[in-house]
């Protein structure tokens, strides 16, 4: 009995040369039929074969004759019409946002991926996002986000709404042994910094900060050595081996034994492209944004003002 290869979704996103998203959209839209071994979906050689044909304009008729199989009757065929939202960024609003809407929304699947704000939004400008979560701080006009939101989604029609304010800041060690209290105490050379990655919404406050303050980012100790959210960098400060380290002030209570000292009140936004396929999942998100449940998870959570959630904060 001759065996046939099957692929997974991402072997078939390489073969194809597209994101693991476009194939998931594809599978869901019944253009390439797939079933579950496990957890993992698989496509079967053939029918890959028949979407690629069926891609170049060959006729129904040649498609029909080429070998197909059906999927084993042992194994579930992926249930269609079920479209996966991709929710990007760190914080843990967004997980809480992603539980709401899974339990409320009717046709998605929410799925997380966790990176910094810029490369949030160039993973939408890709089409690779849905939901893009971002803190942006444009140094020269003060403003939050909507500077590098306009640069980036040129073209697009999108929506902004905040979903939450929160404090940012310095972490140090406890009782302030180095008295660091502003920017411009970052251009004492002694003091030894521990970095966010590039990307990400504190570095960019950072090196903003480091630009308007005139302060040189290869004066500052350790400003090359990069962790990848707030946790790791509060850890280093309070296990020593950092002097300081910027990030909200939500860590700094979580880890502990470090004090945070706050520097400014960051707008964290979310961003959605307006189409029409989108409207009626955007349209659920944003009654969860307003309703009291959900605000209620995230006032249990320390440091989050939510005077602005659910606002539209620019609407192209």
């Amino acid at each position: 009995m001759s065996h046939e290869n099957s692929y997974t979704a991402e072997e078939i996103s390489k073969i194809l040369k597209v994101s693991k998203l476009t194939i998931y959209d594809l599978i869901k839209k019944g253009d390439l039929p797939s079933y579950r071994v496990g957890k993992q979906m698989r496509v079967d050689e053939s029918d890959l074969e028949a979407y690629k044909q069926k891609s170049k304009g060959v006729s129904v008729q040649a498609q029909h004759e080429l070998p197909t199989r059906p999927a084993p009757s042992s194994t579930p065929i992926v249930s269609q019409g079920i479209r996966p939202i991709v929710i990007t960024g760190q914080d843990i609003s967004l997980d809480i946002l992603a539980k709401h809407l899974e339990k409320k929304t009717t046709g998605i699947r929410p799925l997380r991926s966790y990176a910094g704000s810029l490369d949030s939004l160039i993973t939408m400008y890709q089409g690779e996002s849905d939901i893009v979560s971002t803190h942006l701080l444009d140094g020269d006009t003060g403003e939050y986000n909507l500077p590098y939101i306009r640069k980036l989604l040129v073209g697009f029609s999108y929506l902004v709404v905040n979903l939450l304010s929160r404090r940012a800041g310095f972490y140090v060690g406890q009782g302030n042994p180095h008295k660091i209290t502003n920017w411009t105490d970052l251009n004492r050379q002694e003091l030894r910094f521990v970095n966010r990655e590039k990307g990400s919404g504190a570095r960019i406050l950072l090196d903003e900060q480091l630009r308007l303050h005139g302060i040189k980012p290869e004066h500052l100790i350790g400003y090359n050595h990069e962790l990848t959210n707030h946790l790791g960098v509060a850890a280093k400060v309070a296990s020593g081996e950092a002097d300081v380290g910027l990030g909200i002030e939500k860590a700094a209570s979580i880890v502990g034994n470090i004090e945070f000292i706050p520097l400014i009140q960051e707008r964290y936004d979310l961003v959605m492209i307006k189409r029409a396929d989108n409207q009626p999942w955007i349209d659920s998100l944003m009654l969860i944004l307003q309703s009291e449940d959900f605000k209620q998870e995230l006032r249990a959570i320390a440091g989050y003002d939510l005077s602005l959630t659910g606002q539209i904060l620019y609407e192209t």
